[in-house]
This record gives structure tokens, sequence and C-alpha cells, in this order.
């Protein structure tokens, strides 16, 4: 991408590595109190992170500190491996796009609009109406050309706000909350068109996102601020699957959090006994024995990987491992107790059963229906040893 004045950009003309930007021991304070700490979080090459956490965690926090819009007391953001200084400020915000929640254009047409950074640049003529063209066709938005941009729809704002960040060939795409202001139906289409974008350039992409969906939809890796810290950055499908801690676990929508203490180990399988029952799980790899006899752990269970029994054998209740009583099913784990709540969610319902301790399951409505569950009604809920994970605990 041309650089018009500013300096030397950072990094320009190094060679593409696995890092593009890298947060190191980052504190950023608003009224004497840290609002954010990072230690350390990087951004490599082409990737898009997902960014989410809590309201107030930090996550707009990260991304102007990233943009250099808010000052941070200590630490550093290297780009290619240069720390980014007042120096080098201009050459680097020139080397990256923003789009935020509100689109912010300017009272002119769309065409202007997508246009005016790369006029700013002194860009040709020629090649901004053509790099114009292109960009409000690739966003659907090239029948508005010449519409005053106060004149267009949310949805069709944000187009022409993705546009205009796109047309400048940034290296680092900045994406803050992209789809808060559009309804559902325009988001869904918005989210296609964006995921299509992301696979289809070079840009590298930081997004926030309150939606777990979208971030899991869109990150190559989604990283978890909690309290106003980077809680765990990985693979979306992993951070689902083992979150690191119960923090990052309630985030994730881990519904069910039983602490207990391991038992014994038998047949690659742990026992742990929580609030009276029985569970079995399998562990992660262990070589530091973590996963001992005597050790303190949380067993964390998602309702998506909970089956709801009803029928004259739930009657009964109780909580068991392999009871005869039991229909077969490779499902190691059962826990009875009363039905306590049922919540429609669209085709589903949330289940909630009460017991030895609380559990939350989410089946569709059918098989709700179909088993005539209601409140009060006395079931089991089943999982896999697989399903469950284990967060080591302290005392």
């Amino acid at each position: 991408m041309g650089m018009v004045g500013g300096g030397t950009a950072p990094g320009a003309g190094a060679a593409t590595g696995a890092g593009l930007l890298d947060v190191r021991d980052l504190v950023v304070v608003r009224g004497a109190r840290p609002v954010l700490t990072i230690e350390r979080l990087e951004v490599r090459e082409g990737e898009t992170l997902s960014v989410v956490g809590p309201n107030g965690a930090g996550k707009s926090t990260l991304l102007l500190a990233v943009a250099r819009l808010l000052p941070w007391q200590t630490g550093e953001v290297r780009f290619r491996g240069t720390p980014l200084s007042r120096a080098n400020e201009l050459a680097y915000r020139r080397r990256i796009g923003m789009v935020m929640s509100d689109p912010l254009l300017l009272s002119t047409s769309v065409f202007a609009n997508v246009a005016a950074g790369l006029r700013f640049r002194g860009t040709p003529g020629r090649e901004v109406r053509e790099r114009v063209g292109e960009w409000l066709e690739r966003l659907r938005v090239g029948h508005l050309t010449d519409r005053p941009a106060r004149q267009i729809s949310s949805g069709e704002a944000q187009r022409v706000s993705l546009a205009r960040a796109l047309v400048l060939e940034p290296d680092l795409l900045l994406l803050d909350e992209p789809f808060a202001s559009v309804d559902v139906a325009v988001r869904a289409q918005l989210l296609d068109d964006l995921e299509a974008l992301l696979a289809t350039t070079a840009v590298t992409c930081i997004v926030v996102t309150h939606d777990l969906d979208e971030a899991v939809r869109l990150g190559d890796r989604m990283a978890v601020l909690v309290e106003s810290r980077l809680g765990q950055c990985d693979e979306p499908e992993r951070v689902l699957a083992s979150p690191i801690d119960e923090k990052v676990a309630a985030f994730v929508g881990v519904e069910t959090r039983v602490p207990g203490r391991i038992t014994a180990l038998h047949d690659g399988l742990v026992v742990v006994e929580a609030a009276g029952a029985m569970i079995e799980a399998v562990p992660p790899a262990d070589p530091a024995g973590v996963y001992a006899p005597s050790r303190h752990v949380l067993c964390c269970l998602r309702p998506e990987d909970v089956t709801i029994l009803a029928g004259p054998t739930a009657r009964a209740g109780g909580s068991t491992l392999d009871s005869s009583s039991q229909p077969r099913s490779s499902a190691r784990n059962r826990v009875g107790g009363p039905i306590t709540r049922l919540v429609p969610e669209g085709p589903l319902v949330r289940v909630s059963v009460g017991g030895p301790f609380p559990i939350s399951a989410l089946i569709t409505r059918l098989s709700a229906e179909e088993m005539g569950l209601a409140e009060g009604l006395s079931v089991v809920a089943t999982f896999k040893a697989s399903a469950v994970h284990l967060i080591p605990r302290t005392g």
C-alpha cells in the first residue's frame, strides 16, 4: 500500500512473519483505575482475531489503544516488530482501517464518503474512481453511488463504512461491533458478506463483538476479555470446549459448573465427587499430575451436551453412574432430579434440572413436547464423560 508523508511506517519493507501486531504488558488507565491489562497478545498476519467479553471488559478499549486513539500508561504495541511511537504514529495509522458501530458518514454522497481517504492521500482521480467503484460493488451498494449518505438505511451505511475502510487496502482492519446498529435480518446478510470478504482478502482483522456466534464464525482465533484482562486466546472451538477458568467458562456458555474432588482414576477416566454425586470425565493430557486423587477441580458442562430422559425409570430420581435401572447408553453420567424451569428459546427449550447440583440442557421444543416435560417432573440428565471439561482449582 502506498504511503503519503508521515515518515516511514513501522515495519515497512520488513519480511512478512507470523506476527503482524504484538501487544506486550499493556495497561490502560482511566480515572486512576486500570481498565485494561494485557500481558501478551499477538495478532498473526492474515488472520481474523475475534475479541469478546462481558460489557465493560475492555474490548473497545483494546481496539482504541491498538488504533493509537487512546493512550496507554505502560507497555508497548509492536507493528511488524517495530514499537509504535509518536514518531511513526501517522505512518502506522495510514496502514490501518477502522469501522465503528456507528458508521459516522460525512454529509455528502456515498461515492465521496468512500473516496475521502484516497483523495486525502493524493490518489489520482482515475484510480479513485476505479477503486471506489470496485468496493462499492463488492459491498453491494454500487447502486447508491450518487445517493446522499444521510438518505440510506443503517445497513447500507455500514456497508459504505466498510467500503471506505477497505478501499484504502489496509494491512490491519479494526472492527468495533460492526453489526450493532442494524437489525437481525440485515445483520445476517452483512455477516455473510463480511465473512466472504475476509476469506478472499489478505487483510488482517481484529473484530470486537458481543455476539459469541459472530466471534466463532468470523475468528480464526478468539480472545476472551474478562474483568479487563485477557482470560484466554485460542481457536474458537478450543475456547468453547476447554475454557481455561471459571470466568471464561461462564462467559462462553458453560452453564453447569460444579466444584468437586477427584476420588479415583480408572481406565483412562477421572472420577469426581461433586455435591454428593459421582461424575466421570475424560481428563486432558496431564503430564504434571494435575488430575490426581484428592485434587480439586471444576466440572464444566455445556447445555447442548446434556440429554434428558423422561419416563418410568427417570421418576426414581437419584444420581448414579451406569445404574442398572436406566436404559443402556454410551453416556457414562446420569443425574436425576426434578425439572425446576423450562425456558423456550425459538425452536429449542432450555431445561433446568435440580438434584445433587443444578444442571442445564438444551433440547428441541418437539422433544420436550413429546416427552411431556413440565416443571416438577422427575427426569434424568445424561452426558458423556468426554463432554465434561475439568478445570484445576486450588483449595
